[in-house]
């Protein structure tokens, strides 16, 4: 106990030097509020972009920030809402609050608010469906991804909903259900316990009643981690090879400076499962010059941008290719064609006024009520 009263009294102090600079990256957010968006149980707010001339059929990137932090100013130091401009999809994020948890870390640990159908996992369901139907986005192309504890929470919803989710990306996360208490997720970010492969593998398929296809895996890690130890992206790795049919090695490795690459690829050829590991890297997102983004609290200049990569992994932007690779795009994430070819979802789908009359919100608000009953989200 002494350990965890050390760990929540460093945690404490970080939060009142970088408070300052989160509030200044949220007073420059281009991010609009998600007020409507069902029962909400886990008491989360949300906010999202889309960009102006989007058209019907775009993906959804959903975001989860780590503790300490907030949307808008992981916003604006990962680079996602640029990267929806250039790229052409929209982007939503799930907000904690302190009532919910001092530190403004999602609850990954909590069974209450980590399982399928309720609390906080429940709420960012919510959240998607109210973007699908609202902006009339692709359903077969949501992906979610989030940092430390936010990873965590990103790793319970691709457990919890692997059939909402097309991919995602854990960057310094921990496997789902490798916690169920406070004391427990705090042996987990040191590295201790945290079951074994066969009962990881267990916590994923018992997450919900899914049985197939699997969301494609994205995983990243500095290892110079001394928040939430390097181990635990091994771990996320073991939880996730068995649903896709791989083996222990992986189909290639890749070093390029400081970043060590290993893909899982199916029998198809398909990259299904990456792990990035960062030389020397710290606790925090990647950034870099070849992608948006910026320094800021937990977002670290390492000279590669993890936001452009995994997009490019998702296959919802282009790809940062390194000499020798020859990443494929897997079909859940391919654009949708029509008979001639074109991509459907950008060269004929209508555009979207998102500048909607204030008239229009109740009918809108009603239209996600109603979608969310029916998907059995909201009573």
């Amino acid at each position: 106990m002494r350990n965890i009263s050390d760990t929540i009294a460093r945690l404490s102090a970080m939060r009142a030097r970088q408070g300052a600079g989160l509030g200044q990256a949220g007073a420059t957010s281009h991010l609009t509020p998600l007020t409507a968006f069902g029962s909400n149980p886990g008491a989360l707010k949300a906010a999202y972009h889309v960009p102006e001339d989007l058209p019907d059929g775009a993906p959804l990137v959903v975001v989860l920030h780590g503790c300490t932090q907030d949307a808008a100013g992981y916003d604006r130091h990962s680079g996602w809402s640029t990267l929806a401009e250039e790229a052409g999809f929209a982007v939503l994020y799930a907000e904690q609050q302190r009532g919910n948890n001092a530190n403004l870390c999602f609850n990954w640990f909590q069974p209450a608010d980590a399982r399928r159908g309720a609390g906080e996992a429940l709420s960012i369901r919510q959240m998607v469906e109210a973007m699908l139907v609202e902006h009339g986005l692709d359903r077969q192309r949501v992906f979610v991804t989030g940092l430390s504890a936010g990873g965590a929470m990103a790793a319970t919803m691709l457990a919890a909903y692997p059939d909402v989710f097309a991919a995602g990306a854990i960057i310094a996360g921990l496997p789902h259900g490798s916690a169920t208490t406070v004391p427990e997720a705090f042996d987990r970010m040191r590295g201790h316990g945290g079951g074994s492969v066969e009962e990881l593998q267990s916590a994923l398929r018992g997450a919900s009643n899914h049985r197939g296809p699997w969301p494609r895996i994205s995983v990243w890690h500095g290892t110079a981690d001394h928040t939430v130890a390097p181990s635990n992206a091994d771990a996320i790795v073991a939880q996730w090879q068995r649903v896709h049919g791989l083996g222990a090695n992986p189909s290639r490795s890749e070093t390029a400076g400081r970043l060590t690459r290993q893909v899982w690829c199916d029998a198809a050829g398909e990259a299904v499962l990456e792990v990035n590991m960062i030389a020397g890297m710290g606790h925090g997102t990647p950034v870099g010059h070849d992608g948006p983004g910026s320094v800021g609290p937990y977002m670290l200049d390492v000279g590669i941008s993890s936001t452009r990569r995994i997009a490019g992994f998702w296959g919802i932007a282009q790809a940062v290719v390194t000499e020798g690779e020859t990443d494929a795009v897997s079909p859940a994430s391919r654009p949708h064609r029509d008979a001639t070819g074109q991509d459907a979802t950008k060269a004929a789908a209508p555009k979207r006024d998102t500048h909607q009359p204030a008239a229009e919100a109740t009918g809108v608000q009603k239209i996600i009520e109603d979608a969310l009953r029916t998907a059995g989200l909201m009573h």
